[in-house]
């Protein structure tokens, strides 16, 4: 039997032969673009294995995603979300989002180190554009030693100052943290929004918590979700949050643009929908990826709408 035929056949069912739990997307709200897995740091916990010159996903260029844009706009999709690897490294990237944001209201998901640092200049006047831009920057934990310690040292720092300085200028920020097996999520947000306003944060911010994804290409064992998990957990509304219910992701591998179920599970081809986006909305999404189980009992989610 062909390979690909046996992974997706696999899909289908559980190891016990249940049926497998689905979604069907209903709509196209936000629109994903992965800038490529390149970064200009070495986390070792990082979803998407990023690193220095990493090449898994290619960088994306603005005549990439052009084409992407219009048919997203075509079918009402109402947010350009964007992500890596570091986005601010790619050349690119500001003509990137200054197009977008000329279309629609954009996320940028960013280390908020030293490449974003560097462009502020060319940031600052993007909070002219026709739509807005909020930037969500990741702080693992509301301890510098800690955070830096994967990260890197002085990049706790860097964060920090890139939160205070785009609020300064106007933007939205939110915020991305780890999250562990029982905490006190309360508590771990308020030491966050502490640490913030001491250094200079005006207002609450919007904190969303990841739980740990594991590495791209790795299989950790998760309980398997049926059928029967989704009507019997879930409701026809809850099932309408899932991120593949409402969102796909653009991303450049082997120089060729492809359309992906969600913004977790592009390290598995079987997520891959062909390169046209009315086509990928009608195609349902197999919840057969390890991290479909952090969406079904988390409720994880990398959407802020």
């Amino acid at each position: 039997m062909d390979g690909n035929l046996t992974k997706f056949l696999n899909c289908l069912h559980t190891a016990t032969g249940a049926p497998r739990g689905y979604i069907e997307p209903h709509t196209l709200s936000e629109l994903w673009f992965h800038t490529g897995t390149a970064c200009n740091l070495t986390c070792p916990f990082c979803l998407e294995g990023s690193a220095p010159g990493d090449n898994r996903l290619n960088r994306i260029t603005l005549s990439d995603v052009e084409p992407f844009m219009h048919e997203a706009v075509a079918l009402d999709v109402k947010k350009f979300s964007f992500t890596g690897g570091e986005p601010f490294i790619v050349k690119d990237f500001v003509n990137i989002l200054s197009f977008a944001s000329s279309l629609k209201p954009c996320l940028v998901l960013t280390n908020g180190t030293d490449p974003l640092l560097r462009r502020l200049h060319q940031i600052k006047p993007l909070i002219n554009q026709p739509h807005p831009i909020t930037f969500r920057i990741s702080i693992d934990w509301p301890d510098e030693q800690r955070h830096d310690k994967d990260r890197g040292k002085g990049t706790f720092r860097q964060s920090l100052q890139a939160i205070t300085k785009l609020q300064k200028l106007g933007f939205c920020i939110s915020l991305a943290r780890q999250m562990e097996v029982n905490e006190d999520a309360a508590e771990i947000d308020n030491q966050f929004q502490k640490l913030l306003q001491a250094n200079g944060y005006q207002g609450d911010i919007h904190i969303v918590a990841f739980p740990n994804f594991a590495l791209p290409g790795t299989s950790p064992a998760v309980p398997d979700i049926t059928e029967n998990c989704m009507t019997h957990f879930q409701t026809a509304e809850s099932r309408q949050t899932f991120m593949c219910a409402f969102s796909k992701m653009i991303i450049k591998k082997n120089g060729r643009m492809r359309v992906y179920a969600c913004t977790l599970v592009d390290d598995d081809e079987r997520y891959d929908q062909g390169a046209n986006l009315k086509a990928a909305l009608k195609q349902q999404v197999m919840l057969a990826h390890h991290r479909c189980y952090s969406c079904f009992a988390y409720g994880s989610s990398c959407s802020e709408r």
